[in-house]
Parts: C-alpha cells; structure tokens; sequence
C-alpha cells in the first residue's frame, strides 16, 4: 500500500534536522526547533507513521530515507478510530462559558464537544477559545457556551472506520488537538460516539515502536 503525507514546513524541519544529526533524540530536536517535547511529539508520531523516519528505543530517530510502505505505516493501516476513540466530554449549548470551563479542567481535556438540544454535534470549544473569552472579559457564567464555540460545518471530524493514520493526518493538518469521532444519522446530522487525540496517536506509537 502507498502513502503519500503531505508535510507541514515544521515537518520538514525536523526531517532535515535528523537527516544531519540522526540518530538524535527527541528531545535533541524540539532544543533545535525551540519546542516542548509536547508539541513536537505529534509531528514525530506523524513522521514516524509515514515511514520517513524511524525510532529506536535508547537511540533515537534517524531517518530512512522511505517515504512509504513502512511497516508501523502498514500496521496503523489497519487499526481504525473506533479501536483507540476516547469518551468525549460533551455539554449542552446553553450551558455557561464558566461551568463549560469547569468540564475541561475536571475532565483534563484540551477540547469540550457542544450538543444542541437534539443531542447531535452542533460545536467545539478549545482552551484558546476559554482563553479568548477571559481576555475579551466575557461574563463567563453567564454567557452561553454556544457563544464563543466553532459551529458546523466549520468542525473537523473522523468517523470510526477511518484509520488512524488519515486521523492523525488531520490533526496536524489543522493545528487541533482533537476530533469527535461521529456517526453521520439519516437526518444528516451528527452524533458524537467519542474523541480522537494526540494523545492517542502518541500511545499509538509507544505500543508500536517502543517509547523513545
């Protein structure tokens, strides 16, 4: 199976940075780019998924000179969405920006999914939204959550057959840090069955390669 992986300009840094200093840790590189391994771990999950690079447990990356074909890449072929989805956190439209941000904070997530009163997606809010809203002094318990949220169609999503690897691929695409996974209903709208995260894509890695 061929895979083709449309690099990000940040992933194509990384890329030249292990071609002339690989084998190099990761931590090596987020000091070069001037990230927190955090933030670079996604780029290297993605780079790793695609067969561009490779990792070795007490080594580090190095790069393969592949640009498809890899075995995780054949391997994360085959896992789906449904097979790691987490439990959304989910609150109503008109619940307050405030008890919204209580959710987040208690769930220790980085994305809260918005349903109407039909039950279906109608938004997603993120931590920079709250930040946004606490900034722009925002009466945040009273103010509806639905106020500040990124409505439909302007919502990214995977669906649970899709596979991992196309996932994560959306993900970096669009800079979020999560998906809701959904199930498109007969009246064209969408039900929420559960998220898709970095954090997924980074345990992903771990169980297939070994934590670096």
């Amino acid at each position: 199976m061929v895979v083709k992986v449309d690099l990000t300009e940040r992933q194509a840094k990384i890329i030249e940075i292990v071609k002339r200093n690989g084998p190099i840790s990761g931590e090596d590189i987020a000091s070069q780019l001037e990230l927190s391994r955090a933030a670079l771990r996604p780029h290297l999950s993605v780079l790793t998924m695609s067969g561009h690079l490779e990792a070795r447990p007490r080594v580090g990356y190095y790069y393969t000179g592949k640009t498809e074909n890899s075995l995780v890449t054949k391997a994360l072929r085959k896992i789906k969405v449904k097979d790691v989805k987490r439990m959304p956190v989910v609150v109503k439209e008109d619940v307050s920006v405030y008890d919204a941000a209580v959710s987040l904070i208690l769930e220790d997530t980085g994305t809260i999914y918005v349903v109407g009163e039909d039950g279906y997606l109608a938004g997603v809010v993120s931590r920079k939204d709250f930040l946004k809203s606490c900034i722009g002094g925002t009466t945040t318990r009273s103010m509806p959550v639905g106020f500040i949220m990124t409505r439909m169609p302007n919502i990214i999503t995977t669906e649970p057959e899709e596979d991992v690897l196309d996932a994560a691929k959306k993900i970096m695409e669009y800079q979020v840090d999560s998906l809701p996974v959904v199930r498109e209903e007969k009246n064209g709208k969408l039900k929420i069955l559960g998220r898709f995260t970095k954090t997924s894509i980074t345990g992903l890695m771990i169980e297939l390669c070994g934590e670096m």
